[in-house]
């Protein structure tokens, strides 16, 4: 169903682990890539989406086990981050803390799966456009729809 409606298709290595779980020996779980996500942001803030976008490829196509500290450790030479930081920081607390406020964040916007796209309007004001997966067109005019209603800023001068 979501290759069908995406076009991306899922690797061999994560099918087999969907499909046999009894033999998995998978245990999902965010918080590792949610503390190497905040760990990332702390060198390349303005490349966290294509950090995160890596992370989702590493897991859904590679079929990388991404609570196993070894799966980051491509990303870190294509980022050139130095591999020791990177591991001291991933079992830090205070990366941790991170990880969770971060989920805290999350939960009072109230994300409750993804994909999930939000747009920030100001410093409290967020609008969810899209919850799971959404077609380009469809996410186009909402994105629109919402800007439309944003004073423009040459009326903020006085």
């Amino acid at each position: 169903m979501v290759e069908e409606h995406t076009g991306i298709q899922f690797g061999k290595d994560y099918l087999w682990h969907i499909f046999n779980p009894d033999d998995s020996d998978w245990y999902p779980n965010s918080l590792k890539p949610a503390i190497a996500l905040c760990i990332f942001k702390e060198y390349y803030p303005e490349r966290a989406v294509e950090f995160a976008c890596d992370l989702q490829y590493a897991l859904h196509y590679e079929g990388r086990d991404l609570t196993d500290d070894e799966a980051y450790r491509h990303l870190l030479e294509k980022y050139s981050i130095h591999p020791e930081i990177f591991y001291d920081r991933l079992q830090s607390d205070e990366f941790e803390e991170k990880a969770y406020y971060e989920f805290s964040l999350v939960k009072q916007l109230q994300v409750t799966g993804y994909p999930a796209v939000l747009i920030q309007t100001d410093e409290l004001k967020f609008h969810m456009v899209a919850k799971g997966y959404t077609d380009y067109n469809s996410l186009k005019g909402r994105i629109d729809a919402v800007l439309k209603t944003q004073p423009s800023p040459s009326s903020n001068i006085s």
